[in-house]
């Protein structure tokens, strides 16, 4: 049996940078009526200025950037940024910064809006609010997107079914929540103190991947490097199997996704 390590989580986020071709490829973007919300409770204004943390490959900044808004894209891996920039270059009105945004400066400059999608909880937690407070105007917004996949009574059977090789490879489950159990984070936003009139909307869809681009997704995940690489190799194989064996060779899980928009204090 092999445990998932306690791995220090300033290493796991840099690990997001070993392929961003991967990356780019299997990460799932949001459905189009979530940044239709975004802008329209953030307030957004043609033209409006946004940084976003841990911008990745661009899959949420590429939507964004169409809208027409200058951001200034805040990514800790070099080898991300490199490929964000060439990927949006068609956008001239977008800066990708190769940096952590705690160390990040910005030099003065106050924005709109702060944009995160699955990037908040990597922030320290001792600078998570306040910084974000720090870089926006008076009255700015603190947009951040947290997706995950969930269960569910009409679930995918063959994606419920790989838990069966988790708990026989690696001595335990993947963690996964009920659609009805995604917690509410609202309330962090307003007890920080430097946020309030939060505004929350849900969201739910499912994805149908390949049996190779699932492979890739779950290779792009941190709790899946956590693994040992032999008990990583050895599910990876199972899983791979037990896709396979499906005629369509397909699975498609469900994503939620909670989008929470604050007004800075």
């Amino acid at each position: 049996m092999s445990e998932v390590g306690d791995a220090d989580p300033h290493f796991l986020r840099a690990t997001f940078d070993d392929s961003p071709e991967l990356y780019d490829r299997s990460r799932p973007v949001p459905p189009q009526l979530l940044f239709d919300d975004l802008v329209a409770l953030a307030g957004l204004e043609p033209g409006a200025r946004l940084v976003e943390v841990g911008c990745g490959t661009g899959q949420a900044t590429l939507p964004l950037a169409e809208r027409g808004y200058e951001i200034v894209g805040i990514e800790l891996g070099e080898s991300l940024a490199d490929f964000t920039r060439r990927k949006l270059s068609p956008f001239p009105r977008v800066t990708i910064v190769a940096s952590s945004f705690e160390e990040w400066s910005p030099a003065g400059e106050l924005f709109d809006a702060m944009i995160a999608f699955n990037s908040f909880h990597w922030i320290d937690p001792e600078l998570r609010f306040a910084k974000s407070a720090q870089v926006l105007r008076k009255g700015g917004a603190l947009a951040v997107v947290g997706m995950r996949f969930v269960v569910h009574d009409e679930a995918d059977p063959v994606w419920m079914a790989l838990q069966q090789d988790y708990e026989a490879v690696a001595g335990l489950c993947e963690p996964r929540v009920h659609s009805d159990d995604v917690k509410d984070r609202s309330a962090e936003f307003e007890t920080s103190g430097y946020f309030r009139n939060v505004s929350a909307r849900h969201y739910r869809w499912d994805i149908t991947f390949g049996v190779d681009d699932y492979l890739a997704l779950l290779s792009t995940s941190s709790w899946h490097r956590r693994l040992d690489d032999d008990v990583r190799r050895t599910l990876f194989e199972r899983i791979h199997r037990r896709i396979s064996a499906r005629a369509e060779r397909t699975i498609a899980p469900t994503m939620a996704a909670v989008l929470y928009v604050a007004q800075r204090v």
